[in-house]
């Protein structure tokens, strides 16, 4: 763990490796303080005994703190047709069911079915969904936090401003996303408008350089690629970043550089106080 001028900053990884024991052993060997648990539309435990199953597998993780990740292509809680709806709204009500049941505390979703599609989505279906989900997950203290992507309406500072508003949703910042959106690569907007009006909610950070279609998520190569975003989440209080890259030489490498910023942060904030 590391520290900024407001607290303790935990380092997460991805759940890209099956075997949670070797999973475990992979974080703590290397350094991390907790795993973000992305679900599997195809393996979302149903039974009671799958049910126990995954708590069994969440539990052998400990020491390590878990939070909770729905990047589910094609499953929208604000599509037009009823039935979408109905099926998106039964599953995040069931995952949070299982979040809360883990002692789970956060969890991420996305809104916006895939690039170019939200021509079937619904603006005020999305906001009111979103709102019974956020009202649902806080009566089982699992704060439900919204992400922003690299297209849609989550895409657009403005809009993404919107739904966090009127949902009462919190936020998970990814600032890769945020760097390879139309609205940041056109300069309408800056990768720090889609934190400014949001300072206090930031619960979640993704922490990688960009997302380039067919290629995926791309390391930083050095400090210099990410730190005004990492400034960001720094000034926004956010203490758990989640270095998304799903493989172990990209994600050592991320590291390495997130190290090196926050060790640099680390001697400013000793030279001020000395001062």
């Amino acid at each position: 763990m590391y520290k900024n001028e407001n607290g303790a900053i935990r380092l997460a990884m991805c759940n890209f490796i099956e075997d949670v024991e070797v999973l475990r052993n992979f974080a703590l060997e290397h350094g991390f303080g907790g795993i973000d648990w992305s679900f599997d539309m195809a393996d979302i435990p149903e039974t009671f005994s799958e049910q126990a199953g995954w708590l069994e597998r969440i539990k052998k993780l400990e020491p390590l703190e878990v939070r909770y990740h729905c990047p589910f292509s094609r499953l929208d809680i604000g599509h037009e047709d009823p039935f979408e709806q109905k099926r998106a709204m039964e599953i995040f009500r069931r995952i949070i069911d299982l979040v809360s049941k883990a002692g789970g505390r956060y969890l991420t979703i996305h809104v916006g079915l895939g690039r170019d599609s939200t021509r079937m989505l619904s603006w005020e279906g999305t906001i009111h969904r979103l709102n019974d989900l956020v009202r649902y997950g806080s009566k089982r203290n699992v704060l439900l936090c919204l992400e922003n992507l690299a297209w849609g309406w989550t895409a657009k500072p403005n809009l993404f401003e919107k739904l966090i508003r009127l949902s009462g949703a919190w936020v998970t910042l990814d600032i890769g996303h945020a760097r390879a959106c139309e609205a940041v690569h056109t300069q309408q907007y800056e990768c720090e408008d889609f934190a400014a009006p949001h300072m206090n909610r930031i619960c979640n950070a993704h922490v990688y350089h960009d997302e380039i279609e067919g290629l995926g998520h791309i390391p930083p190569e050095n400090v210099t690629d990410i730190e005004n975003r990492l400034d960001v989440l720094s000034d926004a209080d956010c203490r758990w970043w989640t270095l998304e890259i799903r493989e172990k030489e990209g994600l050592i490498k991320t590291r390495r550089v997130v190290e090196g910023y926050l060790e640099g942060a680390a001697l400013q904030m000793a030279a001020v106080q000395k001062h």
